[in-house]
This record gives structure tokens, C-alpha cells and sequence, in this order.
């Protein structure tokens, strides 16, 4: 049972302005990383699309559905934030909440309980495993570069989740992590070796 008065309260956040720099630096690496062996596997299918495609519309259809299919990865993104911390707050899904950042026109997923680190850790990262990861890796393997595309997208899109998981990498796996409100972070509540100090740290 979480016991606030056990545990100093330590904030850590990071920027959403250097989160978006950082995003921008990377793209063109995981992009290289995972288009140059699609490219080397299936280069031939790639060309034979364009070759074979019947004109604007074919590519307007295409595009179109492409583009859904990342507006609709966007809300799973968050939902798939919320959907596994509620496996782990106490309160479950009454815990988890949703909106947008409109400064940044950043959607977010905001858990209102403590969680143990572990489970914040693998919270934030399960967006880019189901999202980024699998989806690029599986585009390669089957030859659809739209699948790939949309791993690569989903890949650079969580780097502030990564950003935020690395915050974290000294943390004890069984300390404790409160979602931040409306900064990319959260605060970190560790136990105090002696639990009878009242007297926590900010």
C-alpha cells in the first residue's frame, strides 16, 4: 500500500519543445534504419507499385487511407498509455485521463494515481512496441512498406516517452512515479531509508 509520508517527492520532467527537437534530429536514422533493408528486400515490389499504379487517384486513395491510418494510431498511442497503466492504479480506468495539450497540439494520457515505477516504465513504452517497433519490423518481414512507414512514424512519435523512461533509469523498480498533470514527466517518489522522517524532500 503507497504511503506518501514513506517517501521523498522528486519532479522530473522533460521539455515538449526539446522532446519535438529531438524527434526532428531522429527521424532520418530510424527512416534509414528501417527503409535501406526493406529497400535491399523488396525493392523490386516498391518499384513495381509505381509502375503498375493507375494514376492520381490511385495514389490519392492510397495517401488518403495512409493518412487515417495515422490519425486513428494517434488516439491508440494515448489510449494504449491509459489501457495499460489501468492494469496496474488501484482505481483502474477511473484513474486515467485524457486531452490535448493545444499549445503543442500534443494529445496526452494522464494517470491520476501512483503507479510503481515498473509499471509507468512499461506504460510508456508499450505505445512504441505495439505502435512503432512491431509494425516496422513486420513491414520489412511481409514487404509492405505502409506498415513500415507507419512503425517509423510511431517510433519518432514516442521519443518523449523514451525521454521520459530515461529519466527514470536509475530509479528503483519498486519506488513509485505520479504522472504529471500537463508536463511530459512525473514525480518520483522514493522510500526514505528511514520511513519514520516526516519531513519529505521536493
Amino acid at each position: 500500500m503507497f504511503d506518501e509520508r514513506q517517501y521523498d517527492k522528486v519532479l522530473k520532467t522533460i521539455s515538449i519543445e526539446k522532446a519535438n527537437q529531438v524527434g526532428l534530429k531522429i527521424i532520418l536514422p530510424v527512416f534509414l534504419l528501417f527503409t535501406i533493408p526493406h529497400v535491399l528486400l523488396h525493392g523490386e515490389a516498391m518499384l513495381a507499385y509505381f509502375r503498375t499504379a493507375s494514376g492520381p487517384m490511385t495514389y490519392l486513395r492510397d495517401g488518403s487511407v495512409f493518412l487515417a491510418a495515422f490519425f486513428i494510431g494517434i488516439v491508440l498511442h494515448e489510449c494504449i498509455h491509459g489501457v495499460t497503466w489501468a492494469l496496474f492504479a488501484p482505481g483502474g480506468f477511473r484513474s486515467i485521463r485524457f486531452g490535448v495539450l493545444w499549445k503543442y497540439l500534443t494529445p496526452y494520457c494522464h494517470c491520476t494515481e501512483p503507479l510503481k515505477i515498473k509499471h509507468y516504465r512499461l506504460g510508456a513504452l508499450m505505445p512504441a512496441l505495439l505502435l512503432g517497433l512491431i509494425p516496422a519490423v513486420a513491414g520489412v518481414a511481409a514487404g509492405e512498406y505502409r506498415i513500415t512507414l507507419f512503425g517509423i512514424f510511431f517510433i519518432t512519435a514516442a521519443i518523449g516517452d523514451f525521454m521520459v523512461i530515461h529519466l527514470l533509469k536509475d530509479e528503483k523498480a519498486d519506488d513509485y512515479a505520479l504522472d504529471h498533470p500537463s508536463e511530459a514527466g512525473c514525480f518520483v517518489y522514493r522510500r526514505r531509508s528511514n520511513p519514520f522522517d516526516s519531513h519529505p524532500k521536493m
